[in-house]
């Protein structure tokens, strides 16, 4: 007779602990699926709204700035500006960083990229109102040439930075840390750059 309380009393206990182990597990995977779809949501609203660049490290004041990034026209005659909100920073620095990112990153429209997807920037250093930018090496071996390519990048990165950082009235390229004389060999690179608003398209200014 104590046997059998004994046998029905380890069955009771081995039901309760799968019992247990159901429910762990099935917490355990509700746990899983809410963090996933907590991801999903937050990666799919960085897609659909996604900051105009920035660089890691920068001070941010939580506050938004509304910028305009110059890209060509469909025949590299003119630019058109495309409105983009980026993060305010703290140093002139991290917010050009930020700016020639996203001109990197290319176009949300229609409009032509002026930069390689593939364009290294190395860093940026801003004094004296020049605005020196570094890239890297890739930027000449990848870019396509021809004297309209050319100023549009040149251009397009000049006149993003100039016209939406107000301590800048230059920009210079640098490859590798280095001052270089033409990207392609059509345009002298080798001095600083100021604003072309020539260059944008009329009525977009």
């Amino acid at each position: 007779m104590g046997s059998k309380k004994k046998t029905k009393s380890r069955q009771i206990k081995a039901k309760q602990r799968k019992k247990n182990s159901r429910t762990f597990y099935l917490s355990l995977i509700i746990l899983v699926g809410v963090g996933f779809l907590l991801f999903f949501f937050l990666s799919l609203f960085d897609y659909i709204y996604p900051p105009a660049g920035g660089t890691k490290g920068s001070v941010v004041t939580g506050e938004k700035q509304k910028v305009k990034l110059y890209f060509s026209d469909l025949n590299e005659r003119f630019l058109i500006p495309e409105e983009r909100y980026i993060t305010n920073r703290e140093s002139p620095e991290d917010t050009v960083s930020a700016l020639v990112t996203a001109l990197i990153e290319g176009s949300h429209t229609d409009l032509l990229e002026t930069f390689p997807r593939e364009t290294v920037l190395r860093g940026v250093t801003v004094k004296d109102g020049i605005a020196s930018i570094d890239f890297g090496r890739n930027l000449i071996d990848l870019h396509p040439g021809g004297s309209a390519s050319e100023m549009m990048t040149i251009y397009s990165l000049t006149n993003t930075i100039i016209l939406n950082v107000p301590s800048v009235t230059k920009v210079k390229i640098l490859i590798d840390g280095k001052d270089v004389e033409t990207i392609k060999g059509h345009i002298d690179t080798s001095r600083p750059f100021e604003v072309n608003k020539e260059v944008i398209v009329a009525n977009h200014s």
